[in-house]
């Protein structure tokens, strides 16, 4: 068997963790999967703020949207997209940046992020830790910039929350492999009946593990996306001066 892929089939976010801590050794070698992931042209895109301060941790727990695991748990990484480190190595090149003024490196900037991510995800549940990565850095993303004393050209994308695990989550079921798995072209067809299935598989889920809040799957996704969920990005990635116009 391969542990590696088991391992990341046996995926499942935490949210009930002790406030036990991290040892800097285990510490160093997950973050370490981070820096050592890959980015876009070596560009090295991406920074990572690491919170254990115990104050800051309950800050980031209220602008996230109130998620009491981050303030629980002894660790809370923030990824960042960095373009402000390249600025500088092109200034010592005597050259001026422009790329950070398009939509493409926000865009290839979250997919370094998201490798990084998912690096420390992988490399801290292998050591034996439980682990939720949270978007909702988002919802206040000023608010988190000048929080982390981030610097221009730079943007809280999100976050990990990293401890010894209390009450172990469940695995949820997913949506049919043949609406995630294409091969040649994408195929729409029968989509809303497996869909439809997969809404009574989940129902079915939450009755099991006795969760009478769980919704179905359309119904969980539309809470979020019938608006937009974060409104406050563009304007905090347009005053970290980035741009969208290119």
């Amino acid at each position: 068997m391969n542990t590696i892929i088991d391992l990341f089939n046996d995926h499942k976010s935490e949210r009930s963790f002790t406030d036990r801590a991290i040892d800097d050794a285990t510490l160093e070698r997950i973050i370490s999967t981070a820096y050592r992931a890959p980015t876009s042209v070596h560009s090295q895109q991406v920074s990572v703020i690491v919170t254990r301060d115990v104050r800051k941790r309950a800050e980031i727990s209220k602008l996230a949207g109130g998620q009491p695991w981050i303030a629980k748990a002894p660790v809370f990484i923030t990824f960042v997209l960095d373009m402000h480190k390249t600025q500088v190595g092109m200034t010592l090149a005597g050259k001026e940046q422009v790329a950070h003024k398009s939509i493409e490196s926000i865009v290839a900037g979250a997919t370094d992020v998201g490798i990084a991510l998912g690096s420390v995800m992988a490399a801290a549940r292998s050591e034996g830790l439980g682990i939720v990565p949270i978007g909702g850095i988002r919802l206040h993303p000023q608010a988190m910039i000048d929080l982390l004393g981030l610097p221009e050209h730079t943007f809280p994308v999100a976050g990990v929350v990293i401890g010894h695990v209390d009450i172990p989550s469940h695995h949820k079921p997913r949506l049919p492999l043949e609406t995630f798995r294409h091969d040649e072209v994408y195929k729409t067809e029968g989509l809303e009946e497996k869909i439809t299935r997969y809404n009574q598989q989940i129902t079915d889920h939450w009755q099991a593990i006795s969760r009478t809040d769980g919704e179905t799957w359309s119904e969980s996704v539309s809470g979020y996306y019938q608006h937009v969920y974060f409104p406050n990005v563009l304007p905090a990635l347009l005053k970290q001066g980035f741009g969208i116009d290119k």
